[in-house]
């Protein structure tokens, strides 16, 4: 079983990123990626009662009592400034507010989303490489360009048109420009689009500077290999 040799430092933010073992497919439909982000935004929160697998099997008025439970304490392990979900990897920008938050988030999204994915495609083993990674920013700069780089990845990976990009479903970025795609809302942008300047200069300083996806030199460790 991986370990991580250093610990995860409470409210220090982190790019927070796996990809599928041997670089397969995590995410084959529509209801994947809906499952993953329904997931996201149940594991966020701290002591959840029941696991989410039990959480669907309920009945409608017991389920929503659970949820609003959770959301009106609004106690979260962490705090997700951005994402992207790409057919065999994923970005996370996250915050760890308790001990351990970050660890424990996405030891409950992962073993869950392993769980639902090899019972549908009826598949046996890891379905993720290895232990995720996760690397703490460090200055405001490159909280900024790791936020565009995640937001960018379905344009760098050719998935959508830069001018599409906002359409995207399965990342934040149409959050940030106000054009939300899905009914979760789970994003904490104060502190990117603060230190911007607001969300018109967010999609200036996304849109403008596309090609600088391309050009890691500066934003060395984004690697997934």
């Amino acid at each position: 079983m991986p370990y991580r040799k250093t610990l995860l430092a409470q409210d220090q933010i982190y790019h927070v990123f796996n990809r599928g073992v041997a670089g397969l497919p995590i995410f084959a439909s529509v209801k994947d990626y809906s499952r993953f982000l329904e997931l996201v935004d149940y594991y966020r929160f701290i002591n959840t009662p029941v696991s989410f697998s039990h959480l669907k099997k309920m009945l409608g008025e017991e389920r929503k009592k659970i949820l609003s439970g959770l959301k009106r304490k609004d106690e979260t392990q962490i705090e997700i400034s951005a994402y992207c979900l790409m057919n065999n990897h994923f970005h996370f920008l996250l915050k760890q507010l308790t001990e351990s938050g970050i660890s424990s988030f996405m030891a409950n999204l992962q073993n869950a989303y392993a769980k639902y994915f090899n019972i549908k495609t009826s598949r046996a083993g890891p379905l993720f490489q290895s232990i995720f990674k996760a690397v703490r920013i460090e200055t405001d700069e490159q909280l900024l360009h790791v936020s565009r780089y995640i937001h960018l990845n379905p344009s760098t990976g050719y998935l959508v048109d830069i001018n599409n990009l906002p359409t995207y479903k399965w990342s934040s970025l149409s959050e940030y420009l106000g054009e939300v795609t899905n009914n979760l809302s789970f994003i904490s942008k104060d502190m990117i689009l603060g230190l911007i300047g607001g969300a018109d200069k967010y999609r200036q300083f996304v849109f403008d500077q596309a090609e600088y996806q391309r050009e890691l030199g500066l934003i060395k460790h984004l690697t997934l290999e």
